[in-house]
């Protein structure tokens, strides 16, 4: 069987692909698209950033398996792939360690004035004076985002006697201590460290998360690394602070894309790089070993255990996945999203026999910034890696239902715990919402806008909601309004035509004294 690496990637995949047997093609200098044609019969494809589109998808039809050597995998048309039968793959992991000593490099040489220095003495200047640093030693570091990278880097560090600072929304206090890391909040860090680096997901989860306010908390003189994703950091918000006056040293390795062009943080970074994080052979090397094994184990022994466009079961049917999905946004929107501990989830009548296929949807819809797409054995991995206990538990045999999830969701924020329980169902195809907590019987379409608010029940609540978002232009389509007679709160489950934002939201909840006041588009 031959298998084509259009990419340069270190000959160890190759190697090792070859000794188990495969025939292989690996070619850095011609474009994909031409060593596709001229291999028309491969059966599995190494890419590292080369884009496998439909048209290279269609143009092998023999096909069977995609691996991307990284994390990343939006260069390749998954889903598409997914229609033909082809699994696609990544290695996550195998870069960590080049981004957490990329940080250390840029540290010291935004410390040490590396660049300008080498510059300038280049040109027959000697500006020792003007380049006065600072040293690493016993500084303060605040690591956003305790994962792979997060983590290695807490080790690299502690040769240089820092304290560590470290936030992580699902870690728990006890995990992020096992690490080597103190547990600090966002703004703690921000207003106490001396060096910041960011580690976290990018999406709409995380984007302007470091936003004007967290900007203005910094020390003057402190420095903050974006090796995470662009658009993390607010430049905007960061460009004005240091227009201000505002002494901040920022050094990044992230950009809109991978290519040359004037890049839109050039004018505010004190250090550019090219997205150099994962450029090492080390890296390299690893992601091409761990790339090869994965293509010899998913042919010889059926290993599909990264694929990260599963194909799911016959006779499942696929509402109920996205189901599963809704329910865990619902859910840890409704906890406050709060840090989840456990997960909790319980499968009626003929769910129960799919339910291992279930964990990636819950797995992506509980957890900001998870990957999508995932095996039921990798997502189950990834919520071990954030902390989070996940169970699925037998119906009691006195409670039966149709075809419906329960999800409860286990949280702890400042040694306070919650529980959040939520149970769905789907409904003419459509996923449908029947309990949270205590309100029962909601049966609320999980689709469209919809504003969700809790507050003590009382007469002209529902006037005050309609008529602030009348004055907004916005029209109620539909209200699901139950009340616990226990607490003697309402729930209201708002459907509107158009979407809110947060300041509104906050207003709503103000007006008429939410417990709770969220927005979601599901």
């Amino acid at each position: 069987m031959k298998i084509l690496i259009p990419t340069k990637l270190d000959t160890a995949a190759a190697a090792q692909l070859q000794a188990a047997g495969y025939e292989v093609v690996q070619n850095d200098s011609d474009p994909i698209d031409a060593q596709v044609a001229a291999n028309p019969d491969a059966v599995g494809l190494i890419v590292r950033s080369e884009k496998v589109t439909s048209a290279i998808i269609d143009a092998l039809p023999g096909l069977k398996c995609v691996i991307r050597a990284g994390a990343g995998y939006d260069n390749i048309d998954y889903v598409y792939a997914r229609t033909k039968g082809i699994d696609v793959m990544n290695t996550p992991g195998a870069n960590s360690n080049a981004v957490a000593e990329e940080v250390i490099a840029l540290i010291l040489a935004a410390y040490r004035h590396i660049i300008p220095g080498d510059v300038t003495t280049r040109a027959g200047e000697w500006n020792k004076k003007k380049y006065m640093g600072r040293e690493l030693t016993k500084k303060t570091i605040g690591i956003l985002g305790l994962g792979n990278i997060g983590r290695l880097l807490v080790k690299r560090l502690q040769g240089f006697e820092c304290t560590i600072l470290g936030y992580d929304h699902f870690l728990s206090r006890q995990r992020a201590l096992n690490i080597g890391a103190t547990p600090a909040t966002v703004e703690e860090i921000f207003s106490t460290a001396d060096i910041i680096s960011l580690h976290v997901p990018g999406g709409p989860s995380t984007k302007g998360m470091i936003n004007a306010d967290l900007i203005a908390k910094m020390k003057d003189g402190a420095m903050l690394i974006n090796c995470a994703r662009y658009g993390v950091v607010d430049e905007d918000a960061l460009r004005a602070a240091k227009a201000a006056g505002k002494k901040i040293i920022y050094c990044t390795d992230v950009h809109p894309k991978d290519t040359a062009a004037m890049q839109p943080s050039a004018d505010v970074a004190d250090v550019l790089e090219p997205h150099l994080g994962a450029n090492t052979k080390e890296a390299n090397k690893k992601a091409a070993l761990r790339a090869a094994a994965q293509m010899i184990a998913y042919f010889a022994d059926g290993d599909t255990s990264c694929v990260i466009n599963a194909e799911k079961p016959e006779g499942l049917n696929p509402a109920h996945l996205q189901l599963a999905a809704m329910l865990g946004s619902l859910a840890y929107r409704a906890s406050g999203c709060a840090p989840i501990r456990r997960i909790e989830c319980t499968f009626y009548n003929n769910l129960r026999s799919y339910r291992k296929w279930f964990t990636p949807w819950i797995l992506q819809g509980a957890v900001p910034g998870a990957e999508h797409g995932l095996m039921p054995a990798a997502a189950e991995a990834s919520l071990r890696e954030h902390g989070i206990t996940f169970k699925a538990r037998e119906p009691m045999d006195d409670k039966l239902y149709d075809d419906a999830l329960t999800l409860d969701l286990f949280t702890e924020e400042k040694g306070e715990q919650r529980k959040t329980s939520v149970r769905g169902m789907v409904v003419d195809g459509t996923p449908v919402i029947s309990r949270i907590d205590a309100f029962d019987r909601l049966y609320a379409a999980l689709t469209g806008n919809t504003l969700v608010l809790r507050y003590p029940d009382r007469p002209g609540v529902m006037a005050s909601i309609g008529q602030i978002l009348a004055e907004a232009g916005i029209n109620i389509d539909n209200i699901v309004a139950p009340k616990d007679h226990a607490s003697g709160d309402a729930l209201a489950f708002i459907k509107t035509d158009k979407s809110i934002d947060e300041a509104m939201v906050q207003a709503i909840g103000t007006v008429i004294r939410a417990k709770q006041a969220f927005f979601l588009c599901l």
